[in-house]
């Protein structure tokens, strides 16, 4: 890939944003932007002009912008937006002109003209994205011309988790799109579902494509009192796959394996190894989740999926899994054991690299190449036309292009927007808790890529895995936008450009964005508030355009006009809103003060070895019960004091997600530690009491609910305020 010098420091990138956008607000950031004479008036019949094989893209501006659409031999001579190809540019380069005589947008092939259509949408009113916009709409003159950094720009997206339906996924299609994100890695396949239509085998979504109600797949993350799924037809995907295109984006399928297939070993258990397993803790489900890697069959089954996602998605790679494997299944299986002996295999990675090598072959006899997980490429040797993405760690993705493969750079920490943004608000925090300056400051050399390791990289990628969408309101995209955006816009520039990067300066562009992302309807994070409180007085502020609110002790949000003096700055909590944006909600150090009065854990459950009570009890970490719940099991809390508090909240399963826990339930309190009297409902596995009648001597959590899919509950400390 030939690449342009950079020309970042022109005046025309500091220009501030009028009602037309400036060059210098456009994310990603542009190679080069020079601002000329003049506008240019888009107005009732002016016609977008196309060459040959760019009249989808005639088709989609117009939607954006009203105009007619004219084929360049028909066209003679006049204002117009012409689309154009040269052939001699870089790839999915672009040229924008305009002046007062017109637009042209010439690209070096199809992405090419996409990504300078975007641009252009970005150096209009906002209103643009409306698709409401009417004419006359004026753009300030001005020449980009601008290439990407990486042709791999990717997002990827779990729908097994959080079933989303095709609209969905175009929806949010159209808005990686608009930052030139060109890749979509679509998770098809896991623990919890089937999305895809196989013909050969309709079974997989007959019954995989759901679980809960009388389905064999119990449900884990939420929703779990329903029979909840879904899936695409082959017909449907192909529509998605189209509808991608035309917005110069790659669906790359993924079907994880051969860990992560729980729910295909539920329709399929013939798949798992040969050996009985202990269903005890599990109250009779079978966890296991890992494809037996000595039965022919499970070979022969594969290749029918594959042969029919390879002849249904134009994608070079099919990505096959490779993660989390538990490989003590494959240990205890008397069949592995010898297929490992027979083959010389020191240990479960061998043997995973001969799985997904039988899976490579498969491929290939297809015309498709494999795209894995990091994991898979330890221990053994893949073939080099692998592609690897590198989730686990920098350091993974290091190893993988040292080891010469073509790498997509995507560690958790910088780049998992499941991730919690603050350590307060929602969402997964085992990589890291980050926010849109973290995925910023991603940088290569800062990271130790060598040159030639750099070379090995193909692009990076952002991913938003959904085991916490399904319980917060899947049915609308609120939650998949307020933890994607920004985010994605961050990605979005370290995709696209080179050169040093400066937070404050993107900052100031990404406030400028906020207008854009709001005519889009994207639900995205504001930065939050800052909260502080001194000598009584309550204060907060923000550093953009927002609308500053505030609530007291729960009630109904009110406008922060200024400082507020009180004594109880606890009670206080602050919000911010612009257009369709949110901030999370802040309060001062005070709200979150939290007591650990000495308190004693027990349950009906037994107690794990590994995370005993004592680690909740300690306030040091989570515990866990030997089993999972049935109806009646319970978990008490017992205090050494009467406890006298403003809340207390006790949770089952983990605190990030609700996972291991009592799916239904309901809470007791008792004064005495001998009455008990029914507080209140489980909510995700746990409730908050505010403001007990009493002091406190014992809470009771107790099971309706018959297993949670899971071998054990997780025990959390009490949190008290």
């Amino acid at each position: 890939m030939k690449l342009r010098p950079l020309f970042i420091l022109l005046a025309a990138l500091t220009l501030s944003a009028t009602v037309r956008s400036a060059p210098g607000t456009l994310i990603p950031r542009p190679q080069e932007a020079t601002r000329l004479d003049g506008q240019f008036v888009f107005t009732t019949g002016i016609p977008v002009v196309y060459a040959s094989g760019l009249e989808p893209l005639a088709e989609y501006i117009a939607d954006y912008i009203p105009l007619q659409r004219l084929d360049d031999r028909t066209w003679t001579a006049g204002a117009a937006l012409r689309l154009s190809l040269d052939g001699t540019m870089d790839d999915e380069s672009y040229r924008l002109t305009v002046t007062p005589q017109g637009v042209q947008v010439v690209g070096a092939d199809y992405g090419g003209v996409f990504n300078g259509l975007q641009t252009l949408l970005q150096l209009l009113p906002p209103e643009v994205y409306t698709g409401q916009a009417t004419l006359p709409l004026t753009v300030d003159a001005c020449r980009i011309e601008d290439a990407p950094r990486f042709h791999y720009r990717g997002m990827m997206l779990d729908v097994v988790r959080t079933w989303m339906d095709a609209d969905r996924v175009k929806r949010h299609i159209d808005l990686l799109s608009h930052l030139k994100i060109n890749k979509l890695h679509l998770l098809l396949s896991n623990d919890e579902g089937w999305r895809l239509e196989i013909k050969s085998h309709p079974e997989l979504t007959e019954i995989g494509a759901w679980r809960g109600g009388d389905s064999p797949v119990m449900p884990v993350y939420g929703k779990w009192d329903e029979k909840y799924g879904g899936f695409y037809t082959q017909d449907e995907m192909r529509d998605l796959i189209r509808y991608a295109a035309v917005r110069n984006v790659e669906i790359i399928p993924e079907l994880d394996l051969p860990g992560h297939s729980r729910n295909f070993a539920r329709v399929h258990p013939e798949i798992l190894c040969d050996y009985t397993p202990d269903l005890r803790p599990t109250a009779g489900y079978d966890y296991r989740s890992v494809w037996c890697a000595s039965r022919e069959e499970n070979y022969r089954l594969l290749a029918d999926i594959l042969g029919e996602l390879a002849a249904l998605f134009p994608s070079e790679y099919l990505h096959i899994g490779g993660d989390e494997v538990d490989m003590s299944q494959w240990e205890k299986c008397p069949n592995c054991r010898a297929l490992m002996a027979r083959e010389g295999m020191a240990d479960g990675h061998a043997l995973e690299q001969y799985f997904l090598g039988r899976l490579t072959r498969i491929l290939e006899a297809n015309g498709k190449r494999p795209a894995v997980w990091n994991e898979a490429i330890e221990g053994g040797e893949l073939a080099r036309s692998t592609r690897v993405h590198g989730w686990e760690s920098v350091k993974a993705c290091l190893d993988a292009t040292t080891a010469g493969y073509r790498t997509v750079v995507m560690p958790g920490q910088y780049f998992y927007f499941d991730m919690r943004q603050s350590p307060h608000e929602d969402g997964h925090d085992w990589a890291a808790i980050f926010d849109v300056r973290k995925t910023y400051s991603f940088d290569f050399a800062r990271c130790g890529f060598t040159p030639a390791q750099e070379a090995n990289v193909l692009g990076v990628e952002g991913a938003f895995f959904s085991e916490l969408y399904v319980s917060h309101n899947p049915e609308t995209p609120d939650y998949l936008d307020y933890m994607t955006f920004p985010r994605a816009c961050a990605l979005a520039e370290l995709g696209w450009s080179e050169g040093v990067r400066e937070w404050t300066e993107f900052y100031r562009r990404l406030r400028s964005h906020y207008d854009r992302m709001g005519a889009q309807g994207i639900r995205f994070r504001l930065m939050p508030p800052r909260v502080s409180y001194k000598g009584g007085v309550l204060t907060a502020a923000v550093d953009d355009d927002s609308q500053l609110t505030f609530t007291v002790d729960g009630a109904q949000p009110q406008p922060y006009t200024g400082p507020i003096r009180t004594e109880r700055p606890e009670l206080y909590l602050f919000r911010s809103s612009y257009r369709s944006g949110r901030s999370p909600e802040v309060g001062a150090p005070a709200y979150y003060r939290t007591l650990k009065p000495a308190v004693k854990i027990t349950t009906s459950m037994g107690e794990s070895k590994q995370f005993p009570y004592a680690r909740a009890e300690e306030y040091r970490g989570i515990a866990r019960t030997a089993r999972t719940c049935r109806k009646g099991d319970w978990i008490r809390y017992d205090f050494a004091e009467p406890l006298a508090c403003r809340e207390l909240a006790v949770r089952t399963g983990n605190l990030q997600l609700p996972r291991f826990t009592f799916t239904t339930g309901y809470v007791e309190s008792s004064a005495d530690g001998e009455t008990f009297e029914r507080v209140g409902e489980l909510e995700k596995g746990g409730l908050t009491i505010r403001r007990p009648s009493k002091p406190i001597r014992a809470i009771r959590v107790v099971s309706t609910c018959e297993g949670n899919g899971c071998p054990f509950v997780t025990v959390q400390s009490p949190v008290v305020k």
